[in-house]
């Protein structure tokens, strides 16, 4: 079995009521992207204007070629807080996933995600997302 040919892992905080400059606040860190319900952002290719329907507050980590979700994850919740008691809060209040986009060049690649990874993502209260694109 081959290995993914690459990733893309994104920490996504989502709930009608974030505030997104809370959420910075209590993990220590401004997110990649942040927004909040009702926020107009205009789409580049059309022009038009579309209404958020969702706050949204997102960290991601750097692509990997050829994929390394674990490296990605830890890269991640490394800049983050790891006080348990604000990530019980945030997962109780909203839904918290680790976003990850694997996409193959083969028909059977596979990857592994180490124990100590997975606890943290747990203990934190995150959800493993996983998109999985073929190689058409």
């Amino acid at each position: 079995m081959a290995h993914v040919s690459r990733s893309k892992a994104s920490l996504r905080i989502i709930g009608d009521s974030l505030n997104p400059s809370e959420i910075s606040k209590l993990l220590g860190r401004e997110g990649t992207t942040m927004y909040a319900k009702g926020e107009i952002f205009t789409i580049k290719a059309t022009g038009r204007n579309v209404t958020r329907t969702s706050g949204h507050w997102s960290l991601s980590a750097q692509a990997h070629e050829p994929e390394d979700i674990d490296g990605q994850a830890k890269e991640i919740l490394d800049q983050l807080t790891d006080d348990l008691g604000i990530w019980r809060k945030l997962s109780e209040s909203y839904k918290c996933d680790l976003f990850c986009g694997l996409f193959l060049q083969e028909s059977n690649e596979g990857l592994d995600i180490h124990p100590s990874t997975l606890k943290r993502l747990g203990d934190r209260g995150i959800s493993l997302s996983l998109d999985i694109y073929d190689g058409s």
